[in-house]
């Protein structure tokens, strides 16, 4: 069994930060890429920002320049810092990962639960 648990939503103004975090537990072999996708109502799914094990990153266009990825492999677990918040940044936040569980000899996607996000102006 594994788990991706995010913490570190709620609701901040425009221009504020928050910082988002992810930690995955369970029989964990080892972990690849780690990121984070948002989907706000109405629309679908986006990239926000991925991690890979040795450290390379990947932004979504909007969010370059404000967003923060990094990761602490020894806690498996991932971190999102968002600042200069805007209200367009509105939307459930989902944490996402390629596990490798023990006893597997390949890696499967994982989703958090999602963790909601809110801008106000």
């Amino acid at each position: 069994q594994v788990q991706l648990v995010e913490s570190g939503g709620g609701l901040v103004q425009a221009g504020g930060s928050l910082r988002l975090s992810c930690a995955a537990s369970g029989s964990i072999r080892s972990i690849n890429t780690m990121g984070w996708y948002r989907q706000a109502p109405g629309k679908q799914r986006e990239l926000v920002a991925t991690i890979t094990s040795g450290g390379s990153t990947k932004y979504g266009d909007s969010v370059k320049g404000r967003f923060t990825i990094s990761r602490d492999n020894a806690k498996n677990t991932v971190y999102l810092q968002m600042n200069s918040l805007k209200p367009e940044d509105t939307a459930v936040y989902y944490c996402n990962a390629a596990i490798r569980k023990i006893g597997e000899f390949y890696a499967a996607p994982y989703w958090g639960q999602g963790t909601q996000v809110t801008v106000s102006s």
